[in-house]
């Protein structure tokens, strides 16, 4: 059964638990936490389950994303998550095969001390870093987009000088948020699966472990972090929903968090099933025949016209799949037409078959059916 396929060029792009410096610029950092110490909010809840250091070791080992004596480049902000996720990379692959990457924006007065820490983190483990300096350009539009593009964009070149593996911190506490906040913003089933463990290059090994339980590992194993005392502001929409949608789902019911998991699960297992089915009526094609068409059933005519869609120009347009009675009624009318369906696409109907193109942004507002759309 083929894997659910991963949303592409997702306007909604994963909140991210570990923003390093830039991020967090127009933020005040906190202290770092010392062993032992942190504040009430990182130290395990009462319903977390608890696990030793070595059991965490051993689980991140059974999933199999850190591979032993694998190479891989670790996103690292000084922050808990990603301090957690170097201490297991080195464990696992060990230090010799971990590339650490710290950015720095200088966007802030803390910004050196983060730079600071993680050299420091990473003289004590052993492991090489790369600290990225970086300026904000003045057109650089979103603080959070164009920081997150710097930084994968160094991590793709230090992994493909290395044939390395990118490592990032995202939590299940993360993908729980992500999760909430795409249920929020974005219509479609897709909104719901949340982020994969593996895209690419691009891993996630501690999806399976909550924000405690990296805290819990960090002091156990004498590791310090960066604490960002925004985390605490509702000027932030990952905020928000921290703070204010989940403990209100966690005041509903203790087991919300895992609830919100499980059924992220089960929905990409569904979607593996309903991709399947995608697969089996294109048949390695990109079109299908609107007799065809008409004779599925109306989610699997949906879920197809979105695929067609994806297909033609490399990203996720659910609206297309709301034009599958207006395409039927335009080929009833017309043997040849073109409807704009959403995004850069535009369907095309010919002889009795539909296929998607994607348009020039130039054009995008003259697609329409027949003449019309």
């Amino acid at each position: 059964m083929p894997e659910p396929r991963a949303p592409m060029g997702q306007p909604d792009a994963p909140l991210d638990p570990e923003p390093a410096a830039a991020v967090r610029a127009e933020r005040g950092e906190g202290i770092c936490a010392e062993r032992g110490e942190g504040t009430a909010a990182e130290r395990p809840k009462a319903d977390d389950v608890a696990c030793t250091a070595e059991e965490i070791i051993e689980r991140v080992v059974q999933e199999g994303l850190l591979r032993r004596g694998g190479p891989v480049v670790v996103m690292l902000s000084g922050g808990r998550d990603s301090v957690c996720l170097i201490d297991l990379a080195c464990s696992i692959c060990s230090a010799e095969n971990v590339q650490a990457l710290h950015v720095n924006y200088g966007l802030r007065a803390q910004a050196d001390e983060d730079e600071a820490h993680c050299e420091q983190l990473c003289e004590r483990v052993g492991v090489r870093l790369t600290a990225h300096r970086v300026s904000r350009p003045a057109k650089a539009g979103n603080l959070q987009a164009w920081a997150r593009e710097v930084r994968y964009a160094a991590a793709r070149q230090i992994a493909e000088q290395k044939g390395a593996l990118i490592a990032v911190g995202h939590t299940a506490t993360d993908q729980v948020e992500t999760i909430l906040y795409r249920l929020a913003a974005s219509p479609g089933r897709r909104a719901l699966l949340g982020m994969s463990a593996r895209e690419g290059r691009l891993i996630r090994p501690l999806l399976s472990l909550t924000r405690e339980q990296t805290a819990a590992y960090c002091i156990a194993r004498g590791l310090r972090w960066r604490e960002d005392e925004s985390n605490l502001s509702a000027r932030y929409a990952r905020n928000r929903v921290r703070h204010g949608l989940l403990e209100a789902l966690r005041a509903v019911h203790p087991a919300a968090q895992g609830n919100v998991l499980r059924t992220a699960e089960l929905l990409r297992q569904e979607t593996a099933l309903l991709d399947g089915l995608v697969d089996d009526e294109l048949d390695g094609g990109a079109s299908i025949s609107l007799e065809r068409l008409q004779q599925l059933q109306p989610a699997l005519a949906r879920l197809l016209l979105i695929r067609l869609a994806e297909d033609a120009c490399g990203r996720y347009v659910p609206q297309a799949g709301d034009r599958v009675a207006e395409l039927l009624e335009l080929g009833r009318k017309a043997p040849r037409a073109q409807l704009h369906v959403g995004g850069n696409v535009a369907a095309m109907i010919e002889d009795g078959r539909l296929w998607m193109v994607k348009l020039p942004p130039r054009d995008r507002g003259e697609a329409g059916g027949a003449g019309g759309g």
